[in-house]
C-alpha cells in the first residue's frame, strides 16, 4: 500500500501531464487492483510509449512508437531491416534528440541512399490507406531475403537455455510486465545482446541495430524472441543473414512460408521442456 504523500505525487503527475525528463521506459501510474479481498489502491509502473521520428538528411520518413531506450541501435535495426540501408557502413551518424513530444533520431546516410529514399517517398504522393507505406505494388510489398548460410548448428537445450537467460535480461517487462524482448545466443545458448521494447518487431530492430554495431557474425548465433513469429519478425532475421529464430508463440503461415524459402530454421511454442519446429529441423539435428 502506498504512502499519502506516494499518491499524491502520482495524482500530481497525472493531472499536470507531466514526463520525467528525459525520456524513461516507464512511469508510474495510479491503479485499482481487484482481488478475492477487495480493492487494492497502488502505484505501478508502466511501460512508456514514446513517438521517435526517424529522420533522414533532414527529412522526417516514419513515425513510430517505441520504449525510449536504445534508440540509436533502434534507428541503425530498422534502416537495415527495411531495406533503407544496405550496410551499416552507409550510416555516417546518428544523434537522438529528446523532445518534449518525442524522440527525433536524426540518421545522417550515404547519399545514393538517400537519393532512393526520396524515391520510395515520392511514390506516396495522394495515396490513401496505405497499409504498407512507400511501395507500389504486392511485389514490393514483400521482401525476401536471400538464403541464409546452413553452418549453424544448435540444440534444443541451448534454445531453452537462451530463453532461460533472457529472461533474466528482461529489466522493463519486470518492471511493468508489458515489454518484449529479443536476444542473439551463441550455439551454447549464452546471451549475446538483448533488447527490449512495448513492440516485439522494435525489440528485434534493436537488436539487429546492437548486432550491426557491433559487428557480430550473424552466422554465429540465433535469435529468440518472446512474442509470435510474424512474417516481418521472419524477414527481419533473414534479412540480416541469422539462421534460426525462436519464438514463444505460433508463426503465421506466411512466417513459415518465408522461412522455407530463405532457408531460415523457425521455432514457435517455444516451453519449457518442449518446443516446435515450423521450418527447417535439420539445424536441431532432428
Amino acid at each position: 500500500m502506498n504512502t499519502p504523500t506516494q499518491q499524491a505525487e502520482v495524482c500530481a503527475i497525472e493531472e499536470a501531464g507531466l514526463r520525467d525528463t528525459p525520456w524513461t521506459t516507464s512511469v508510474p501510474g495510479h491503479i485499482t487492483r481487484v482481488t478475492k479481498d477487495g480493492l487494492l489502491e497502488q502505484v505501478e509502473e508502466l511501460v512508456e510509449e514514446v513517438p521517435v521520428a526517424l529522420v533522414y538528411n533532414g527529412i522526417s520518413h516514419a513515425v513510430m512508437l517505441a520504449t525510449p531506450n536504445d534508440i540509436a541501435d533502434f534507428a541503425l535495426g530498422f534502416s537495415l531491416t527495411e531495406g533503407i540501408l544496405q550496410s551499416p557502413a552507409e550510416l555516417y551518424d546518428v544523434d537522438v534528440v529528446e523532445l518534449t513530444n518525442g524522440i527525433e533520431a536524426r540518421l545522417e546516410i550515404a547519399t545514393e541512399r538517400f537519393l532512393t529514399l526520396k524515391d520510395r517517398r515520392r511514390n506516396l504522393t495522394g495515396r490513401t490507406g496505405c497499409g504498407l507505406c512507400g511501395v507500389e505494388s504486392l511485389d514490393a510489398a514483400v521482401r525476401n531475403p536471400a538464403p541464409v548460410d546452413d553452418g549453424l548448428r544448435v540444440t534444443p537445450d541451448a534454445i531453452h537455455t537462451a530463453l532461460n537467460n533472457l529472461a533474466e535480461l528482461q529489466v522493463v517487462h519486470k518492471k511493468t510486465g508489458a515489454a518484449h524482448a529479443a536476444a542473439f545466443a551463441l550455439p551454447d545458448g549464452s546471451v549475446l545482446y538483448a533488447r527490449e521494447d512495448v513492440g516485439r518487431h522494435n525489440a528485434l530492430d534493436k537488436l539487429l541495430g546492437a548486432l550491426a554495431r557491433n559487428k557480430v557474425d550473424p552466422k554465429s548465433g540465433f535469435v529468440v524472441v518472446t512474442s509470435r513469429a510474424s512474417y516481418e519478425m521472419v524477414q527481419k532475421t533473414a534479412s540480416q543473414g541469422i539462421a534460426l529464430l525462436a519464438a514463444v508463440s505460433a508463426p503465421t503461415a506466411y512466417a513459415r512460408r518465408l522461412a522455407e524459402e530463405s532457408n531460415l530454421t523457425l521455432i514457435g511454442m517455444t516451453r519449457p521442456g518442449r518446443l516446435t519446429v515450423y521450418a527447417h529441423k535439420e539445424r536441431l539435428g532432428l
